[in-house]
């Protein structure tokens, strides 16, 4: 082989593997772990539906069973900020006689990621007096932080209030 010929090679072993680690490097920029498609409207919609359900079953381990263990809850119908499990469920061991049940009148939900979503609005949350059976409805606003964790989607955050001119 002249000293020629072996340059030339020399040439195209390093053009040769100069392109192949710059393939792999483009691969390995775009794999890693796959995310999962963000969810829909409907999706996120169908999370407030369960937790309406809970509500209905009146057990509030049940409707905790909703929230992060770090979740936040700014309740309806009490002063106290609830910020564990413990206080999630101590608020509705109290709320749950009165037989609550949600319905959305106003909803805007906004899909912030494949792992997070907001959804904030009004309803009206029928209650039932569990002594004399009538029943009123309160008037709030109310706003849902979720985010999927472990691959169920959670309540992290929620704040719920009655409306101000209702």
């Amino acid at each position: 082989m002249t000293r020629r010929s072996m340059s030339k090679r020399a040439a195209v072993v390093t053009v040769t593997t100069v392109l192949a680690l710059g393939t792999l490097g483009t691969v390995a920029a775009t794999a890693g772990p796959q995310h999962d498609a963000k969810p829909s409207k409907k999706q996120i919609a169908a999370i407030f539906d369960g937790w309406n359900a809970a509500l209905q079953t009146g057990d509030p381990k049940k409707v905790a069973n909703r929230y992060a263990p770090d979740a936040v809850l700014l309740p309806t119908v009490s002063n106290e900020i609830r910020t564990d499990r413990a206080e999630i469920v101590d608020y509705f061991e109290h709320f749950l006689p009165n037989k609550p049940v949600a319905k959305k009148v106003e909803t805007y939900i906004n899909v912030l990621d494949s792992n997070s979503a907001i959804d904030a609005g009004a309803y009206d949350i029928t209650l039932t007096d569990p002594k004399t059976g009538n029943k009123r409805v309160v008037e709030a606003r109310y706003t849902y932080e979720y985010e999927k964790r472990g691959g169920k989607w959670l309540i992290v955050n929620h704040h719920s209030s009655v409306m101000p001119e209702g």
